[in-house]
């Protein structure tokens, strides 16, 4: 059975470090807050571990690449090193010390997930660590961002569940774009703070006054009407990927529908606030959620 084969087929004390390692990641996924939940109860129970070695792993790389006050140089270091580890897990998954690479080299292996989605996602953490998220040209140039940042995980998800076609991931990559730039839209005041603007500098030229509304963070008419057309194209990527719901079943439906519904809904309240992002940010409430999941199961 090679790589693939369990660590617990192997031994009671394999078994052991690998329950650990999951448990391990499973309570890292847990311990941080998301707009949507990770490994929510709508997934397959059995999916739900596996999904937690993949989110402990980008939540690591995206640590490495955001918090402390270390020196871009010495962020990339780690990234690096977190790179060697990923690789390394991928072909020997026994080997591993770490709990997060353990356990996500025994879902690689068992689900033949494609490494690449990975090494994508550290390019993205690669690009924040080295500071030069601090502006992008064309709103093309913020796609490509999201190609890396986002659109890996759709891809992983998809994988796990055992698709792997061009058609479904086309779509999917629709989704988590329009995720991720909904995520920029809600946190452009907080973002800018920390010197970095997802807004694309062709956009800010196009709406005379926005980027003087941007630094002084007022939210002027040009600033609105900027982020109403970032709204607006937002919208229509959200409803390109819609159909995969169509294209999968059981439980990932309901997710898909879940994402694509809760992602529209901060776009609504941005609209609601007349996208003054700098005096609140939209977001969604518990409530909120659990009104979409029932949505989702009763659509």
């Amino acid at each position: 059975m090679g790589a693939a084969r369990s660590l617990a087929e192997r031994a009671p004390h394999d078994a052991g470090r690998l329950d650990a390692a999951y448990a391990h990641c499973a309570r890292l996924a847990q311990g941080h807050y998301e707009n949507f939940t990770v490994g929510s109860w709508l997934l397959p129970r059995r999916l739900r571990l596996d999904l937690a070695a993949v989110y402990a792993f980008a939540r690591g790389a995206d640590d490495l690449a955001d918090e402390g006050d270390a020196t871009p140089a010495a962020r990339l270091a780690r990234l690096a090193a977190w790179e060697a580890q990923l690789i390394a897990c991928a072909r020997y998954p026994a080997a591993a010390e770490d709990p997060v690479f353990l356990a996500l080299g025994h879902t690689i292996a068992r689900h033949e997930l494609p490494v690449g989605a990975l090494q994508d996602l550290l390019a993205a953490f690669r690009r924040d660590a080295s500071g030069a998220t601090g502006a992008f040209p064309t709103f093309t140039d913020v796609l490509e961002y999201c190609r890396c940042s986002a659109n890996p995980v759709g891809r992983l998800v998809l994988a796990l569940f055992g698709h792997r076609d061009l058609e479904r991931q086309v779509l999917s990559d629709h989704v988590c774009t329009a995720l991720q730039l909904t995520n920029f839209w809600q946190d452009v005041a907080a973002d800018y703070a920390r010197g970095r603007v997802y807004i694309p500098q062709a956009d800010l030229d196009a709406f005379p006054g926005s980027r003087a509304a941007l630094e002084e963070g007022r939210a002027t008419l040009a600033f609105r009407a900027l982020l109403a057309f970032e709204v607006a194209r937002t919208r229509a990527l959200f409803e390109r990927g819609a159909p995969l719901a169509e294209l999968v079943s059981g439980r990932l439906r309901r997710e898909v529908r879940i994402f694509v519904r809760g992602g529209l809904a901060i776009l609504d309240r941005l609209d609601a606030v007349e996208h003054d992002v700098f005096t609140r940010r939209p977001t969604l409430g518990r409530a909120d959620l659990a009104r979409l999941a029932l949505g989702s199961l009763f659509a």
